[in-house]
C-alpha cells in the first residue's frame, strides 16, 4: 500500500468498459475495494456502476465492535446499519445475516436504484488518509451496496479484510471471517447467490 501510484486506477479504460459492457449484457461482478489508496486504484471502474467512492478511510467509534478501534465497524440487525435485503435475508433462517464486522475501509456512495445493505451510521467520518486531522461526515454511505445493471448485478463493498479468512500479525490474530461472533461467512456466500440470482429477483 506504500507503493507510488497505489492509488492509481488498476484497470486500464478499455478494462473497465469491457466489465461494464459484460455486466450490462447480464454478467455479475463483485467489486471489493479497501481503504486508501485501494480506492483510487478501484475508482475508474466504480465509476461504470456510478459508485462514488471516498477512497480514504471511514471511522465510527460509535458502531465500532472493537475498544479503541473505531475503524473495526459492526453492522447488525439491533444497530439498524444491517439492512433488510435479499443479500442478508438469505433463503431461509438459517442464512440470515444478523452481524457483521469490517476491518478498516472506505466510505461508497451509490445511484439511486442501488440499495446499501450495509449503511453508514450519522456517527460515521471519512478521513483521507490514515494520518489526517480532519474529517467529513460519511453519513448516508455506505459499506456494502448491491445494484442490478443492465441485465447484469454488481456487488461492491468498500473494505476488503471481511471477505478473507487471515491470522494476523506475530501473534496470530483471526481477523474476518475467523473472527468469532460475526456473520461474515454467510455473507459472502449470500452475495454470490445472489450474483448468481439464486437469491432474490
Amino acid at each position: 500500500m506504500d507503493d507510488d501510484g497505489a492509488e492509481q486506477s488498476a484497470f486500464t479504460e478499455e478494462e473497465c468498459d469491457a466489465v461494464r459492457d459484460w455486466v450490462k449484457a447480464g454478467g455479475a461482478l463483485l467489486l471489493i475495494a479497501d481503504h486508501a489508496p485501494f480506492g483510487g486504484a478501484a475508482e475508474n471502474l466504480g465509476k461504470r456502476f456510478q459508485i462514488e467512492m471516498s477512497k480514504g478511510y471511514t471511522l465510527d467509534a460509535a458502531n465500532s465492535f472493537v475498544k479503541d478501534g473505531p475503524s473495526s465497524l459492526l453492522f447488525s440487525r439491533d444497530n439498524k446499519l444491517l439492512l433488510d435485503h435479499p443479500i442478508t435475508r438469505g433463503r431461509n433462517d438459517n442464512e440470515t445475516v444478523k452481524r457483521v464486522f469490517t476491518f478498516t475501509g472506505q466510505s461508497l456512495k451509490g445511484p439511486k436504484d442501488s440499495f446499501a445493505f450495509m449503511t453508514l451510521a450519522d456517527t460515521a467520518r471519512d478521513r483521507a488518509d490514515r494520518n489526517a486531522t480532519t474529517e467529513v461526515s460519511a453519513a448516508g454511505r455506505a459499506q456494502g451496496m448491491a445494484l442490478k445493471f443492465g441485465k447484469g448485478r454488481v456487488v461492491v463493498m468498500g473494505e476488503a479484510a471481511m471477505l478473507s479468512a487471515q491470522l494476523a500479525g506475530s501473534e496470530g490474530r483471526p481477523m474476518g471471517m475467523n473472527v468469532p461472533g460475526s456473520d461474515n461467512r454467510q455473507l459472502a456466500l449470500n452475495i454470490m447467490h445472489w450474483l448468481s440470482g439464486i437469491l432474490g429477483k
